[in-house]
Formats: structure tokens, C-alpha cells, sequence
């Protein structure tokens, strides 16, 4: 195989992957490095597919142990095979890095494991396991090494008492005591698996709510619905402290903010959910003359480009949302842009859903942004309660809230709470990038019985003439 290449792509996760196949498909001569042993990154083997697998699994659990016979579906006995549980997460995530593989082979890129160091600009030294070392060469180099699991200081891993979502995807055993440092997506969808598997889970939030950032309505929502499923929730509660025993590990507690006495929690395993911070150490990076920012971010300008000419970036390792599509879309924008053609990826508009039940999703403004900035806005707001699908699935909790322009009636932003919210974010999500009114999605015919009928009553209520409520 010859080493010289039209593009080298350091990173297979989903901005690394995807760029590298649509550069093969636009002809470029492609080689894609990455030190994992599956192609994927985080997200496909220790992140977004495993955990979205055993949310699948432990929400089956759920409807057989508390709802299935609401239904007339009776189980009987129900007990869980954590073996076989986490077996399936495995196959899961060994089908699709071998589709990945595969898809390489159809475009012909060349995959290389091993750890990349850019040596100079167009060059990449590769080391493999054994220590054997390789030099490519090429016009180009994409960055996309992703991101790790942001430490909290004094709560340093241990892959044992302390841990990262990483081994939280891959326990032996349900742990009796779990405690969770972090209320946002990560916490929250970890903390519900092992909820559902028997853990007495405790989540403690540095802010006053969960999923801080995320609009008002939403976070109150989802706090009531989390304590309701168990979930017992410490906010505006700060983790001092950290101290293993014979007997499990203790955390010490104190008010975020004040000089509140400290409490003791006792549990089993301490889960630090605190976010996630760019893999850009060891990349040889300055050598060539990029300098990282304050946070360890490449600075890119709206090309990708860094500031070495033929040196791109994209994903978790530039800024904004720390999320795979996100970083899908800078792959192809990046390649593209690179043989003159078009393309943009508007972080204003990248959806983002935490898999919960119900599911959580939002894109756009939230209405704390428009009321700081002193932007007039109207809301639509529609109840899952009323919409006949939701009633007919039984998944009646939550929302559809629709923020419009209050004089041009252009749509700002779209958040939701409710069955399938995951997916019911794409209409709007298209509905933001088309710069699209509210009066647009009401005037567009949705199918019924649909969950999608309560984002049409939400654009209809924007204008106060919602049919169902």
C-alpha cells in the first residue's frame, strides 16, 4: 500500500468516518488513522450506540414489570440476565463497526490503527501496538480525534469506585448505591438503566436543575418526571469530596452555593458525568503551529481550516455541540469544501435529545436566550395528553413547545418532552434551516393518528388557534 494520499483523516469516530467516505466518493485518495481497535470512536463503542441499547433493554424491562398489564399483556415473573443484557450491546456495536469496515472496503479508504502524530504540515506519523512506525504523506489532514470524559478534580478514575461512562456501559453487576456527579445528558441517561436494574441512584447537580442549558419548561418537566421514575435528585448540591472505604465509597456534600455543612452520601460507585473536553493532547499540534485555545480547542475559521495551510478540523475537537452529528456534518462540509463545492452547518441549528423516557429533544433558542436578549417572541405549547396517538400508545407525558418571531412569526426554536421526540425534532429541525414561520408547519397536513399532530397543534397555538386543547 502506498503511503501518499490525497487526505489522511486522524479519527474514526462519526466526523472522522463519514468525512473519509465522502472523500472517497469525491474522488480523493483516502487513509483514515485511529488508535481504537473498532472503527466508530466513542460514539459507537463505549457512548451513543451502547447506551441507546441498554436504554432499549432496561425500557422493555420497565413495561414488564410496571405497564404491561395495563394492557392485558401479563408476564408473570420478570428477571434480568445482565449477561445477556450486556451481550446484546456487544453484537450491537460489533454489527455496526463492521459495517463501517465495510462500507471502507466498498470506497476503497485504507484504515490504519495506530496512534497519528502530525510530524509537519501534509505529513503523519503513525505507531502501531507493537511500535512498528510508519510516515504518511498528503495535500491534506483532517483532525477529528473526538473527545474523553471530562475529569472533576479530586474524583480522579479509578475504573473501579470511580468511573467514567465508559465503564458505567460495561458493569458486571448492578451496583445497590449509585451516585451520579452531573445532571446533564450522560448522567441522565445512565442514571435511568441502572434505575430501571435495581440501583438506588442518586444524581447530584451542581446547578438548580437538570440539563442545564436547556430551556426552562423542559428541565422542570423532565425533573418531575425523573423523581417520579426514582431518580432521587440533589441540585444546587456541589461533591466536595471523595473517599474510598472498605465498605464502598463516601461522598462529602456541601450547598453550591453558601457555607453549608458538608452530609455524607454512601454508595457503591461514584459516576463523573461532568461533560467532555477535546482529545487534542499528543497530536503533535503545536509543533506545526497550532495553538490550542484556553480549552484545549482547535481554533478553525469557517472552512475547517486551522491556521496551517492543508490542516482541517472538525467535530468535538473545534467547540460547539459536543455531539456525532454534529461532527457528521463538519466531516462532509469539510471535504466538500475542499474540492469548491458548497455546504454549511449551522451550530445554531444542531439538534440536540437526551434518550430518556420520555425523550427529550430541542433545537434553537430556549426562552430564557430570547427574553436576555430582549428578543419579543410568542409560544405554542401542546400537551401530549391531547393528542389521540400518545393516548392510544399510553405515553401521554409532556410536551411540544414552539417559540416564533412575535413579528415575522419565524420559528427560533423547538423543544420537546414526549414519545419519540427524537425523532418529531427533525420536521423542525428542517423547519430552522428553511427559516420557516410558524404558520408554515400549521398549514402543513400531518398524518393522523400521529404523534406528530401535537408539533402542528404547537405551531397552530403560536397563534392561538390549537384545535385539540
Amino acid at each position: 500500500m502506498s503511503d501518499i494520499f490525497d487526505l489522511i483523516v486522524i479519527g474514526a469516530g462519526p466526523g472522522g468516518y463519514v468525512a473519509a467516505i465522502r472523500a472517497a466518493q469525491l474522488g480523493l485518495k483516502t487513509v483514515c488513522v485511529d488508535k481504537g481497535r473498532g472503527l466508530g470512536g466513542t460514539c459507537l463503542n463505549v457512548g451513543c450506540i451502547p447506551s441507546k441499547a441498554l436504554l432499549h433493554s432496561t425500557h422493555l424491562l420497565e413495561m414488564a414489570r410496571r405497564d404491561l398489564a395495563g394492557h392485558g399483556v401479563l408476564c408473570g415473573t420478570v428477571g434480568v440476565d445482565l449477561n445477556v443484557m450486556m451481550a446484546r450491546k456487544d453484537r450491537i456495536v460489533a454489527q455496526l463497526t463492521g459495517g463501517i469496515e465495510f462500507l471502507f472496503k466498498k470506497n476503497k479508504i485504507a484504515w490504519i490503527q495506530g496512534t497519528a502524530t502530525v510530524t509537519a504540515p501534509g505529513q503523519v506519523s503513525v505507531v502501531d501496538e507493537q511500535g512498528g512506525a510508519r510516515t504518511l504523506v498528503a495535500k491534506n489532514i483532517l483532525l477529528a480525534p473526538g473527545s474523553l470524559p471530562a475529569q472533576l478534580p479530586g474524583f480522579a478514575f479509578d475504573g473501579e469506585h470511580i468511573i467514567s461512562s465508559t465503564e458505567a456501559l460495561a458493569l458486571k453487576e448492578v451496583p445497590p448505591r449509585l451516585a451520579i456527579i452531573g445532571a446533564g445528558v450522560i448522567g441522565l441517561e445512565l442514571g435511568s438503566v441502572w434505575r430501571r436494574l435495581g440501583s438506588q441512584v442518586t444524581v447530584i447537580e451542581f446547578t438548580d436543575g437538570v440539563l442545564p442549558g436547556m430551556d426552562g419548561d423542559l428541565r422542570k418537566q423532565a425533573a418531575r418526571v425523573f423523581m417520579k421514575q426514582g431518580l432521587q435528585l440533589r441540585l444546587s448540591t456541589r461533591a466536595e469530596s471523595v473517599a474510598v472505604t472498605p465498605e464502598g465509597v463516601v461522598l462529602s456534600l456541601r450547598p453550591a452555593v453558601g457555607d453549608g455543612a458538608a452530609v455524607a452520601l454512601e454508595v457503591d460507585r461514584v459516576l463523573v458525568a461532568v461533560g467532555r473536553v477535546p482529545q487534542t493532547q499528543n497530536l503533535g499540534l503545536e509543533g506545526v503551529g497550532i495553538a490550542l485555545d484556553a480549552r484545549g480547542f482547535i481554533p478553525v475559521d469557517d472552512h475547517y481550516r486551522t491556521v496551517v495551510p492543508g490542516i482541517l478540523a472538525i467535530g468535538d475537537c473545534i467547540g460547539g455541540p459536543m455531539l456525532a452529528h454534529k461532527a457528521e456534518e463538519e466531516g462532509v462540509c469539510a471535504v466538500e469544501r475542499l474540492v469548491g463545492q458548497g455546504g454549511h452547518v449551522r451550530w445554531e441549528n444542531i439538534p440536540g435529545v437526551v434518550y430518556t423516557d420520555p425523550e427529550i429533544a430541542a433545537v434553537g433558542r430556549t426562552e430564557e436566550g430570547l427574553q436576555r436578549d430582549g428578543i419579543a417572541y410568542r409560544v405554542g405549547k401542546f400537551p401530549f395528553s391531547a393528542n389521540s396517538r400518545a393516548r392510544a400508545v399510553d405515553q401521554i407525558e409532556g410536551f411540544v413547545k414552539i417559540l416564533a418571531d412575535a413579528a415575522s412569526d419565524r420559528i427560533l426554536g423547538v423543544h420537546i418532552i414526549g414519545p419519540q421526540a427524537g425523532d418529531l425534532i427533525a420536521e423542525m429541525v428542517l423547519a430552522l434551516e428553511s427559516d420557516l414561520a410558524a404558520e408554515d408547519v400549521a398549514r402543513t397536513c400531518h398524518a393522523h393518528p400521529s404523534l406528530a399532530e401535537a408539533v402542528k397543534e404547537a405551531a397552530l397555538a403560536v397563534d392561538r388557534r390549537a384545535i385539540h386543547i
